[in-house]
């Protein structure tokens, strides 16, 4: 072989050669960023895992922190409008006890239940109701004051002696009014408001009502 058959062989070992460090040092670079991306994945991952475990505890807080809340006012009877809790007033006979947003216990009793229709003289099924909620009052809201509450329905009044609906409606609060007194309730805690069919309930029978509206104690 002669030398420049030897000088061309070595510059393509050489060649050869740094080709191959080549390739191997592109290998090695795009490894590495491979792995980087994969690190930061991880990182990512759990970060995020991280995050998530603290909402979950975060929710679990609040959870608790609304069962507790809720728990709280079911011992009080309530804090808004709707469920009354114990108000002393359960179990009597056509008296649906509700609690209003401001604290007050709204007792509802249906017209049918304490008059005969037009009238406005109690029922003495209607008097035994209203006697133990009397009792009620006296042992649980003795300083609260009190609001009879009278309502009836639209229709215009063509059967009985009364002008108008309101009017019927005064006389039906004033009816339960004067019977409270009797069994022990003050004057001073008791007053009457006639609203004719004025805040209508969905049907017509369930707006013919007497309302005793137990204000919540000032202070």
């Amino acid at each position: 072989m002669n030398r420049n058959g030897v000088l061309r062989r070595v510059v393509c070992v050489m060649a050869l050669a740094a080709m191959g460090l080549g390739g191997c040092s592109g290998k090695k670079a795009q490894f590495s960023a491979v792995m980087s991306e994969n690190n930061e994945l991880r990182q990512r991952n759990s970060d995020l895992t991280t995050a998530l475990q603290e909402a979950n505890t975060r929710n679990a807080s609040l959870e608790q922190e609304n069962r507790d809340m809720a728990s709280n006012l079911d011992r009080r009877g309530g804090g808004g409008g709707g469920r009354a809790g114990d108000t002393g007033f359960e179990g009597i006979s056509g008296v649906n006890a509700s609690r209003g947003a401001g604290g007050e216990v709204v007792l509802e009793i249906a017209g049918e239940v304490l008059f005969d229709s037009g009238s406005v003289s109690l029922k003495s099924s209607a008097k035994s109701s209203l006697s133990k909620v009397a009792n009620v009052i006296q042992s649980r809201y003795p300083s609260n004051m009190i609001r009879v509450e009278g309502y009836t329905d639209s229709d215009p009044i063509r059967k009985s002696n009364w002008k108008t609906n309101e009017r019927l409606s005064a006389e039906r609060a004033l009816a339960v009014e004067n019977y409270l007194v009797t069994k022990g309730l003050s004057n001073d805690q008791l007053y009457s408001a006639a609203f004719g069919p004025a805040r209508p309930k969905p049907s017509k029978k369930d707006s013919r009502r007497v309302e005793i509206v137990i204000l919540a104690a000032a202070g």
